[in-house]
């Protein structure tokens, strides 16, 4: 179970090769670079409702679950082995006296096991990706038409 102070450090934390930060997931063809990075590289953690001034905003879980099992699913090949953890603290108004709990996702991608993690462009062209720093960067010679 996740702890309020690995949540504090993950959310302080800089971007780099283990670590993504997203306030939500709102374009597949993105989220599947990291996904495919994160897998050809070492793994590595996706925190999901967080924005970049490093506020929790909250998420709907269920949503960008889905969100991230479609696209691994429908972009990645093969797909990547992935793991949801789930972290909701309540977020309370002194001033109205009321609260709202507020919910981040990490999504944990493993390290591919068998051969290179790719991604399908629209034109049915399969690259993979790595991670450097913080970067999601195309493997050189990656490419391939199948």
């Amino acid at each position: 179970m996740l702890d309020e102070f690995f949540i504090k450090k993950m959310i302080e934390g800089k971007e780099n090769n283990l670590f993504d930060r997203k306030l939500k997931i709102t374009s597949k063809p993105k989220i599947a670079k990291t996904i495919s990075a994160f897998a050809n590289t070492s793994g590595g953690i996706i925190l999901i409702g967080v924005s970049d001034d490093n506020r929790i905003i909250g998420i709907d879980p269920e949503e960008e679950k889905y969100m991230i099992s479609s696209t691994n699913d429908l972009f990645c090949a093969p797909s990547a082995t992935i793991k949801f953890e789930e972290y909701t603290r309540l977020d309370f108004n002194e001033e109205t006296k009321s609260g709202k709990d507020l919910s981040l996702l990490l999504v944990i991608v493993e390290k591919g096991q068998n051969g290179l993690i790719y991604i399908s462009d629209p034109s049915g062209i399969k690259k993979a990706f790595h991670r450097v720093n913080d970067q999601n960067i195309m493997l050189k010679n990656s490419t391939s038409n199948h």
